[in-house]
């Protein structure tokens, strides 16, 4: 979101200074280069360019097996070399088109992508005025945290898209880790805590943008109704919410890198757009990032409910409808689920759309990933969800499900309001009528008929189940 000029300008040096670095006749692009981690146990795509029809072969340091490739007219070649089980023993990758280029240094682990707006591509360092909540001691740890490499790649926007970006592969570090994405970070050092394994994080992201921003061409003309001629797209401001360019020039240079994973943070852009059909488009989206690594559906997509933030009107309801939508792309959307972002802000950060808790955020999407992708049952991914409500007199009753076992805390929950037949919400008072049931009452409502959690721009909640997550925000109206 800041300085976006600045960094389109520098992304343009670099790549200038970049293509003109290496003499070799095979060239490669930046994100399969020293210290990369390539995905295990798979068939994972390499990729790059030579002369027009030359043989590229290509030998790897773990399998005796060759690898055969043949450059198009453009003098493009990909081709897919099987990969052994995740290992931190240093390996080799060598093309040859009868002069030799190897890539050193190559972790074999697990790539998750990280895309979306400012609140995914927040650093570990934080934005001007907006901190990330216990800066120094996530530097000073990055010293356990040597198994997790990151790709930043520069933020760019192109109307064409783009085969190759200014980027490098780096190891986290407390020399490196401030410049990690923050909720990429904490995410992958769970994950290598927890897995042990080199875990990469291909860091694709840029502020303010809307999901149409990151959908090819070909898909925008083919699902939607987004006018994509040159001057339509130059006409859009801010620049942040043009159709395709992002995805062309941030995304399109690692579309081919084989990953296991995405997680995605992104939505507050398309609060004043598209609103409705939000799902279908991020649906959309998803497909096509699945089928550039090949694996379809089995690539899990986990994503975040976006944060409350006072956006027009604190008390308004444009941001809660946003998240209600949010939610309901988890059953459009195979392989997929959303945490929860109720409780991760500070009351007094209203008006900050950059909450400083990323820690809380990238663990909980591990949390997800350790559990579902990976297995470890033992760990509770889930918050609570609204399942039904039962009215008896001036009394509402809300059964939960995902509680594990109880609630967090049983007295003065808060968040919740009812509504008559008038249908004005009023605060309510809530507490634990038993496990998975919250009693609540209103002296306004004598005759409650519908009830809202958190169902507002910004309203923060207490209510989560015995893992500490929290209970998705919901309404039992449809007003």
């Amino acid at each position: 979101m800041r300085n976006l000029h600045k960094i389109i300008l520098a992304a343009v040096v670099l790549s200038v200074v970049s293509s003109v670095s290496t003499d070799a006749k095979v060239r490669l692009p930046h994100a399969i280069s020293d210290g990369m981690i390539i995905q295990q146990e798979c068939e994972a795509n390499l990729w790059g360019w030579a002369e027009k029809g030359k043989t590229i072969k290509v030998s790897v340091s773990w399998s005796k097996e060759r690898y055969t490739a043949q450059t198009d007219d453009e003098g493009k070649f990909i081709l897919k070399v099987k990969t052994p089980k995740a290992s931190f023993t240093p390996q080799t990758i060598t093309f040859n088109d009868g002069e030799k280029v190897t890539v050193k240094d190559v972790l074999v682990g697990d790539i998750w992508v990280c895309g979306g707006q400012s609140n995914m591509g927040m650093p570990i360092a934080g934005y001007d005025d907006c901190p990330v909540e216990d800066y120094n001691s996530a530097v000073a740890d990055a010293v356990n945290s040597k198994g997790v490499r990151y790709l930043k790649v520069p933020p760019k926007m192109s109307i064409t898209p783009l085969d190759d970006a200014p980027c490098e592969w780096r190891i986290c570090s407390p020399a490196t880790v401030r410049y990690s994405d923050a909720i990429p970070y904490f995410f992958g050092r769970l994950l290598y805590q927890a897995l042990d394994i080199p875990i990469g994080l291909i860091q694709a992201n840029m502020g303010a943008t809307r999901v149409e921003s990151w959908i090819s061409e070909e898909n925008l003309k083919k699902y939607t109704d987004e006018d994509l001629s040159e001057d339509a797209i130059n006409a859009i401001k801010p620049e942040e919410v043009r159709p395709m360019v992002w995805g062309n020039g941030t995304y399109w240079p690692v579309k081919n890198y084989t990953a296991r994973g995405i997680i995605w943070y992104q939505g507050e852009s398309n609060i004043w757009y598209a609103t409705e059909d939000y799902p279908r488009r991020l649906g959309i989206m998803v497909d096509q990032w699945r089928k550039g690594y090949g694996r379809g559906e089995e690539v899990p997509f986990y994503y975040v409910e976006i944060a409350p933030y006072s956006y027009d009107d604190s008390d308004g309801t444009r941001a809660a409808h946003m998240r209600e939508i949010q939610f309901n792309a988890m059953e459009v959307i195979p392989n997929s689920h959303m945490i929860c972002t109720n409780d991760c802000m500070y009351d007094w950060e209203e008006n900050q759309i950059h909450p400083s808790q990323k820690r809380k955020v990238g663990e909980r999407l591990a949390f997800v990933a350790l559990n579902k992708t990976y297995g470890m049952k033992d760990i509770i991914c889930e918050g609570p969800r609204f399942r039904e409500m039962k009215i008896s007199g001036d009394t509402v009753r809300v059964y939960l499900d995902n509680e594990f076992g109880g609630l967090y805390r049983s007295e003065n929950l808060v968040g919740f309001e009812v509504a008559g037949a008038d249908k004005v919400f009023h605060k309510a008072s809530a507490k634990r009528f038993f496990r998975e049931c919250i009693e609540i009452t209103c002296p306004e409502v004598k005759e409650p008929v519908a009830v809202r959690y958190c169902y507002k721009n910004f309203q923060l909640g207490n209510v989560a189940n015995l893992a500490g997550l929290p209970l998705y925000p919901f309404r039992t109206d449809n007003w």
